[in-house]
């Protein structure tokens, strides 16, 4: 099985232990399932994390740890434009489901109900889907 995280849910899995996006990371840690990212994911965390309202809650450390652990999932080093058609309701997600089909996923994972991605429901195979129904569901 293969599922890529949004990167709300990375950085609930270091803000949040205990619930399921922590259960999540732990679950691809220890090999239950195939994690998908990408060099944009990748840079998106670095930049995210050094945000005022995050880097005072997340040791910069735990980020360093955290990017260094994605580096050994399938990264995708070069994502393709979407397809005529598909367009992200948030801009900043369209790398999200160029991931989906480049990969051909089986889940993505994500927290944010205001961007549209979980309204989708899925794209090509890849079901969108709350840490919560993937925890139910897959794990």
């Amino acid at each position: 099985m293969r599922a890529i995280l949004d990167t709300n849910v990375l950085l609930g899995a270091l803000t949040s232990p205990l619930g399921p996006p922590d259960a999540i990371y732990r679950a691809w840690r220890a090999a239950h399932f195939d994690l998908v990212t990408s060099a944009v994911q990748l840079n998106e965390l670095r930049r995210v994390s050094r945000y005022p309202k995050l880097k005072s809650i997340l040791p910069a450390h735990r980020v360093g740890t955290l990017v260094n652990n994605m580096q050994r999932a399938i990264v995708l080093v070069q994502l393709p434009p979407l397809p005529e058609g598909i367009e992200a309701n948030d801009p900043n997600d369209a790398f999200l489901l160029a991931m989906a089909l480049s990969s051909d996923a089986d889940y993505l994972v994500t927290g944010d109900r205001r961007a549209g991605l979980l309204q989708r429901g899925s794209i090509g195979r890849t079901r969108i889907v709350t840490p919560a129904t993937f925890c139910s569901e897959a794990l």
